[in-house]
C-alpha cells in the first residue's frame, strides 16, 4: 500500500508507551508499580563536554614543558579560577599562572601538543513516565514499557515536547478559535484546547501565563513563522523552545477540529493530560499525541500506541497531507487502476477526493492519509 495510516481518535484504548535511556544507566521503578506522569523511571550521566586548554601557548612554554608545569595531575578536579599551571619563569620571577576556565575534571596532559584536556561535570539525564499507569516491562538498564486505560488522540502537526497538566476547555462552541483573552491566571499548568485556528498571540499569553499546552484545529502558517522566527520547512519538530506544546489536529490555516475529537476532549476535561508535539512532518512516522488516562476504565479499543491501516477504498474518509490541499478533509469518490501522468512529470497512481468544501481533486496515493474511525 502506498497510502499513510490515519491518526488515531480513540474514547478508550489500552496505551503503551517504551520510556527508554539513550545509554545504559539505573531503571528506578520495577515491574507492576503504579507511577505518576511526571514521576522518574529511569536515570543515567553522561559524560561532560570536553575543554581542551592549550597551556604550552598560555604560558609561552614548549609542550615538553607542560607537565612540570601543572599543578593538577590526571583524575584531579578543578573549580573555576583554580590554579592549574604555572610556568618557571626566570630565578623565580615572571612567574605566569593558568587557571581553569570551569569546573572539571583533568583527562589527559599532553607533552607533544602541548595541551591539557578537561572533562566538565558529568550530565544527569533523567527520563520521566510521560503517563499515569503501570509499569508491565523493565528493560534493564535501559528503561520500561507503561501500560494504562487513556482516551487517545493524534494530531497532525505539533510544536514543543512532552508535557502535562489538567485539560480545560476555553470555548464551548467547536468552531470558535483559541484566543489570548480566553486564559487567564487560573490556567497556568493547564492543557487547553478549542476547536478553532490557534492563533499566534494566543501562543505568546500561553507561555506568560504558563500553560503547559494548547490544542486546536488549526494554526496559520505565518503565525507558526512569526512564533518560531524561522520556516520549520521540512524537520522534526518537538525540540522547541517556546516555552507551551502546541498540537493541531487537522491542519494550517482556518480549519475547525472534527467533531468527534472536540467533543471527546470536552468530555474529558478535568482529568491529567499527556503531550507530546513531536511530529516527523511529512514522511508521517511521528505524530503528536494526547493523552488522557483513566485508571478506572476497561478499554473498548486496542492499544493506541501504534498505527494500523486501514484499506483505502471508494468512500473512504480522508485527509490530504501534502501541499496544495495540506490538511483538507474529503471523501474518495474514484480510484483508477491505471497510474496518470502528474505535472512534475512522473507517473503514480492518484485518486479523486470530493473535499469538504466541495470541490474535487486529483492526488497520489501517497498523499492522503485515511482516517481511523
Amino acid at each position: 500500500m502506498t497510502y499513510t495510516p490515519g491518526l488515531q481518535v480513540k474514547a478508550s484504548t489500552l496505551y503503551r508507551v517504551q520510556r527508554m535511556l539513550p545509554i545504559p544507566g539505573q531503571v528506578l521503578v520495577q515491574s507492576s508499580q503504579s507511577v505518576t506522569a511526571d514521576q522518574m523511571v529511569a536515570c543515567s550521566e553522561q559524560p561532560g563536554d570536553i575543554i581542551p586548554v592549550n597551556v604550552a601557548n598560555a604560558l609561552n612554554i614548549s609542550p615538553a614543558e607542560v607537565p612540570a608545569a601543572m599543578k593538577k595531575s590526571v583524575g584531579d578536579a578543578v573549580v573555576p579560577g583554580e590554579l592549574l599551571a604555572r610556568s618557571k619563569g626566570i630565578f623565580g620571577y615572571f612567574q605566569k599562572d593558568l587557571t581553569a576556565p570551569g569546573a572539571a575534571t583533568v583527562e589527559a596532559i599532553s607533552q607533544v601538543t602541548g595541551q591539557v584536556i578537561l572533562r566538565g561535570p558529568p550530565m544527569p539525564v533523567q527520563v520521566p513516565a510521560f503517563v499515569s499507569g503501570t509499569i508491565v516491562e523493565v528493560i534493564p538498564d535501559y528503561g520500561v514499557v507503561i501500560e494504562t486505560p487513556a482516551a487517545f488522540i493524534q494530531g497532525i502537526f505539533g510544536l514543543g515536547g512532552e508535557r502535562n497538566g489538567v485539560l480545560q476547555g476555553v470555548a464551548d462552541d467547536p468552531q470558535a478559535d483559541l484566543m489570548p483573552d480566553q486564559m487567564h491566571a487560573r490556567h497556568q499548568g493547564c492543557v487547553l484546547f478549542a476547536g478553532g485556528r490557534i492563533h499566534g498571540a494566543a501562543v505568546l499569553k500561553a507561555c506568560e501565563l504558563g500553560v503547559s499546552a494548547l490544542i486546536g484545529g488549526g494554526i496559520d502558517d505565518q503565525d507558526l513563522k512569526d512564533i518560531l522566527g524561522y520556516d520549520l520547512g521540512v524537520a522534526i519538530t518537538g525540540s522547541e523552545k517556546i516555552g507551551v506544546t502546541v498540537i493541531v489536529t487537522e491542519g494550517f490555516g482556518e480549519i475547525t477540529m472534527a467533531r468527534r475529537t472536540f467533543d471527546l476532549l470536552r468530555s474529558c476535561q478535568g482529568r491529567l493530560c499527556s503531550v507530546n508535539g513531536a511530529t516527523q512532518i511529512r514522511a508521517g512516522v511521528l505524530r503528536p499525541e494526547i493523552v488522557i488516562p483513566d485508571p478506572q476504565a476497561v478499554p473498548t479499543e486496542s492499544s493506541g500506541s501504534r498505527i494500523v491501516a486501514e484499506e483505502l477504498q471508494v468512500g473512504s474518509q480522508v485527509r490530504l497531507i501534502r501541499d496544495p490541499y495540506f490538511g483538507e478533509l474529503g471523501q474518495v469518490t474514484s480510484m483508477p487502476v491505471t497510474p496518470q501522468l502528474l505535472e512534475s512529470g512522473s507517473r503514480a497512481r492518484v485518486l479523486e477526493v470530493k473535499c469538504q468544501t466541495g470541490k474535487k481533486v486529483i492526488v497520489p496515493r501517497a498523499n492522503v492519509e485515511v482516517l481511523v474511525e
